[in-house]
């Protein structure tokens, strides 16, 4: 509904603004930042370790791309409003539930030679910023920390579903990017080119709705 004192204003201000042939022109407003979830608004969706996996793949003596899993996928999503307006993750992984369809593969995983387990026992993403795209798609940026290194990096974080299930609501979200595994100080393969450097993750997440 318009305004009724800014419509008494501008018609009181408008013949002085005319009388005095001012020039100025009228400032455009700035696109509209995401909002992030507050306290007052915000639904906190607790991940499904059932239903959430993370996997990964990387270039194999430069021939085939080995694909790998992590089982362990914990931690919430939070959200705003019925779109929704505004998502923020706070994500784990145990880097001991790796699991490459090998157990003598599984065993050099968890070994210092790569994730470093005993050492290094969980990976995390925390989001700091997001920003709504089209079709269901979200750009988030936030910190990733992995074998004791946290880098910066950007997801893009697909809105998968929104339904009730039998154990009340439930979302779905599937997040993918792409990390250099030397720049978090994991550098085994890459001295003769035998296991490539960039990795492609990608995140399935299945969370239901409650408190944590």
């Amino acid at each position: 509904m318009p305004c009724k004192i800014c419509i008494a204003s501008f018609i009181v201000a408008a013949p002085i603004a005319l009388l005095a042939a001012t020039s100025t022109p009228t400032p455009q407003s700035a696109p509209a930042a995401t909002a992030a979830p507050t306290a007052s608004n915000a639904r906190t969706w607790k991940v499904d370790d059932v239903h959430s996996m993370a996997m990964f793949r990387i270039h194999h003596m430069g021939a085939g791309m080995f694909w790998g899993r992590f089982d362990d996928v914990s931690g919430t999503v939070t959200t705003s409003g019925s779109g929704p307006d505004a998502i923020a993750f706070d994500i784990s992984i145990d880097p001991g539930s790796v699991s490459s369809g090998n157990d003598q593969l599984n065993s050099h995983l968890k070994s210092p030679d790569f994730f470093s387990v005993k050492e290094f026992p969980s990976m995390t993403f925390k989001s700091k910023s997001s920003k709504r795209g089209a079709d269901g798609m979200w750009d988030v940026s936030g910190e990733l920390t992995m074998h004791g290194v946290t880098k910066t990096i950007n997801a893009k974080v697909e809105l998968t579903g929104m339904a009730k299930g039998p154990k009340g609501d439930a979302a779905g979200f599937e997040a993918s990017f792409t990390i250099d595994r030397t720049q978090f100080g994991m550098n085994y393969g890459t001295e003769k080119g035998s296991i490539g450097k960039e990795v492609r993750v990608i995140v399935g997440i299945e969370a239901g709705a409650g408190s944590e």
